[in-house]
């Protein structure tokens, strides 16, 4: 593991800051490595209004968009609201066509097929709309690279609104209207909203004719919270505002699916990460291993016993991913070890029968045994599809970018793809993304890393400094979780192994010449019980948070990793 401690920032910043703000220079520290550096700065950070939400007709062709819906429900025409089937797609639909239906009652839903339709707009949907005389069609987290597909829908009659947020490819569909911020000629001062968030500007934007405001629109901001946790977009500018907010109707007034959820969550109060493993997934498993339509079911109900009935379907089918993943990810790691590629610099792997639905679990899975840039391939129909997942720091939509010409199709983020190819082209491919990934990636990105943002010590630690580094929250992507590092460590001697495998490690930690005792857990860390034994000093890396132990609350070390002193 690497340890890499952040640059301490201008001297002179930190204490400006310190002064402003009347704050100890560890807490400065923190703020401007994020960016932070007036008061002006930390008042918008720790003080998240929905005022500070931008425009949303600065968006490119938001004005047509809007024109065209208002269009569509003055002539009574039918609208499809079309999205992905991941957990994105199907939170943009529910909030979009709940949304719509409050003004118009000829709107229904379309989630693709997973498994013989694919990522995004498929001709299978087009030919819905046909068929049911639909003649707009306003798709969500997908779209922007549908470029033949929309335009073969223009030529049956069918007008299409694209709210997306994946990179552009070389041409713009020709759709009625194109709301994805990263396009090269779009003026939209945040460009890092998940798809879902692209949906709701399109609803703020519609509120906004009719002089509401986004607080009008706070109902919504569940879903858009649980998107911005699931498709692990930065959690900073505007996709702050809309997670914070939206967490605190997860945890006041959530609608009755998500409620149906968290009805079997022990937890009084949930964070971005609770939504990321205990939301996310069961949603996503409704996509995953029967039908996207059962989330948006779920996510759209209002009767909270037909939710709860929805909300068992859906927990049964992530018992059954969790199954299907790790029997997945073992036959996985045997082919690896077959086939001796352990020491290869990519993960490349396939069989026919692997579920669709969970490759991309067990592609985050194999980066936890072999930390490198990772595919998994399945069959899908006449062509092999797969899951593409990234280690930090390397673009792998890049990567397979500099492969395309063995790629039907592919689509995604920096960290995270997917992708299509003929089978003959599978070896080829394989070798020439092997090449790509060897030329350009820097070998110390191989090397799981942990960013450490300051070195404290343990006196430092108290329960004000504590409760100011909760006002950091919601974390996520350019605002972590802050981490820290203390080095002379001592074990008390109440160091041992615990759980049921003694598989974790837990201490009490102390410094010379200090009386500041710390207890920290390090989750499978047992391993490391020697480099702490017997009074040996020891550097330790951690977060820090609370634990709660039959009614009392106390501040503890999260270990992330631990080493001998130099």
């Amino acid at each position: 593991m690497r340890w890499t401690l952040k640059p301490k920032p201008d001297k002179e910043k930190i204490e400006g800051l310190q002064k402003a703000l009347q704050v100890d220079s560890i807490t400065a520290t923190l703020l401007v490595q994020r960016g932070i550096e007036t008061y002006k700065d930390a008042k918008l950070f720790f003080r998240p209004s929905l005022k500070d939400l931008h425009d949303p007709y600065l968006m490119k062709d938001m004005d047509k968009a809007v024109a065209r819906i208002e269009q569509a429900i003055a002539n009574k025409e039918n609208i499809l609201v079309y999205g992905d089937y991941d957990v994105d797609g199907t939170t943009a639909v529910a909030l979009m066509s709940s949304y719509l239906k409050t003004k118009h009652n000829l709107i229904y839903t379309y989630i693709p097929n997973r498994y013989d339709e694919g990522y995004g707009i498929s001709y299978k949907g087009i030919n819905f709309a046909l068929e049911h005389e639909f003649s707009l069609i306003i798709a969500l987290d997908c779209g922007i690279k549908s470029v033949e597909k929309i335009a073969h829908a223009k030529t049956l009659g069918i007008d299409f609104i694209i709210c997306d947020h994946h990179r552009p490819g070389d041409t713009i569909p020709d759709a009625v209207a194109v709301l994805d911020p990263k396009q090269e000629d779009c003026e939209y001062p945040y460009k890092e909203l998940c798809g879902c968030g692209v949906g709701f500007k399109l609803i703020q934007a519609l509120a906004l004719k009719e002089g509401k405001t986004a607080k009008d629109l706070t109902e919504y901001l569940d879903l858009v919270a649980t998107a911005i946790g699931a498709d692990i977009v930065p959690i900073d500018g505007e996709n702050r505002v809309l997670a914070y907010f939206g967490l605190k109707v997860i945890n006041t007034n959530p609608r009755s699916g998500i409620k149906a959820i968290l009805d079997k969550v022990e937890k009084t109060s949930l964070t971005i990460t609770d939504v990321v493993f205990v939301i996310a997934p069961r949603i996503n498993a409704a996509g995953r291993m029967k039908h996207g339509n059962y989330a948006v079911s779920l996510l759209t109900e209002e009767e909270p016993d037909m939710a709860a009935k929805y909300a068992a379907e859906i927990n049964d089918y992530n018992l059954d991913r969790r199954e299907t993943d790790k029997q997945i990810t073992e036959e996985a790691l045997k082919q690896i070890e077959e086939h001796n590629e352990q020491d290869r610099l990519t993960t490349v792997v396939y069989h026919k029968d692997w579920h669709k639905g969970v490759i991309g679990i067990v592609a985050s899975r194999l980066t936890e045994t072999y930390y490198r840039p990772t595919l998994v391939f399945t069959k899908s129909g006449e062509k092999l599809a797969a899951s593409a997942r990234s280690v930090r720091d390397f673009d792998i939509y890049n990567a397979l970018e500099a492969c395309s010409e063995y790629i039907e199709q592919f689509g995604g983020h920096k960290y995270a793809a997917g992708l299509t190819l003929e089978e003959k082209n599978y070896e080829a491919f394989k070798q020439a993304f092997e090449a790509e990934v060897s030329r350009t990636i820097d070998r110390n990105l191989l090397i799981p890393e942990i960013k450490i943002d300051a070195k404290i010590d343990l006196k430092d630690i108290t329960p004000k400094f504590y409760r100011i580094l909760k006002q950091f929250a919601p974390f996520g992507p350019n605002n972590m979780t802050p981490v820290f590092i203390s080095e002379n460590l001592i074990d008390t001697g109440y160091g041992k192994c615990v759980g049921e495998d003694k598989t974790h490690l837990r201490l009490t930690a102390t410094q010379p010449e200090s009386s500041s005792r710390m207890v920290g857990i390090g989750f499978g860390m047992g391993d490391k019980f020697t480099m702490i034994s017997e009074g040996k000093p020891f550097r330790a890396v951690y977060s820090i948070d609370e634990n709660e132990w039959r009614g009392n609350v106390s501040l503890q070390l999260k270990l992330r990793d631990i080493k001998k002193q130099k």
